[in-house]
């Protein structure tokens, strides 16, 4: 396989006609290896328009997915980012490629080893991992400028949206199979914050995301 002929096409065919025109994010994904993080198994498919499976039941989302949410992020260098879910470590790979420090949470432990080390590799120390279940939210070093959560959730956790910062932006798949979308939550003030929809997709559910008040849209 002609590899950069592939990464070419996801970007020109995929990720671009998914309306990601950010040049920062498109660098980024160009730049950044996605096939050294891809299951030794599928590494064929790296540059497929599909999810790819981890181990526990958990995926790699499709690039333009993983692109498209990074754009809605509109990132900058100093900005503290939280993610939900490491999993493969690509997505946690770009956050720190375009934002400054990045908390990473993953409820599965053998997941945080390969993680480190492929952000060692590409010289990218600005990455904290920990281990937990952030299904109810998370902490941290909160309030963060940037959230993503790569798992869906039936409903948004009111202590994510408590967690952003002032101007600071969330972005979530919110839902139930069949039907979820792809929402950014922007912090306006202490009491205010504006919900956008997206687009609609679907991923793997939050491991333990449990139900609650509806998140009013």
């Amino acid at each position: 396989m002609d590899i950069e002929r592939a990464r070419f096409n996801m970007i020109e065919q995929q990720i671009r006609t998914w309306a990601v025109l950010d040049s920062r994010v498109l660098d980024a994904v160009h730049h950044l290896p996605r096939e050294e993080f891809v299951p030794e198994e599928y590494r064929h498919l790296a540059f497929v328009d599909m999810s790819i499976p981890l181990p526990h039941g958990q995926v790699m989302m499709q690039p333009k997915l993983e692109a498209r949410l990074l754009q809605e992020l509109s990132l900058s260098r100093d900005d503290s980012i939280l993610e939900i879910g490491t999993g493969s470590a690509y997505l946690t790979a770009l956050l720190a490629s375009l934002g400054g420090t990045v908390d990473s949470v993953e409820i599965f432990p053998e997941f945080i080893e390969p993680a480190r080390d492929k952000l060692a590799e590409h010289n990218m120390d600005n990455v904290n991992f920990f281990t937990g279940d952030a299904a109810s939210g998370w902490p941290g070093n909160g309030p963060y400028d940037a959230i993503v959560i790569t798992g869906s959730l039936p409903v948004l956790p009111e202590s994510y949206k408590q967690n952003l910062a002032l101007n600071g932006r969330l972005v979530a798949v919110i839902g139930e199979a069949p039907v979820m979308e792809a929402i950014l939550v922007q912090r306006i003030d202490d009491e205010t914050w504006r919900t956008t929809s997206l687009f609609d997709t679907g991923v793997p559910p939050l491991v333990n995301a449990v139900t609650g008040p509806k998140f009013v849209f």
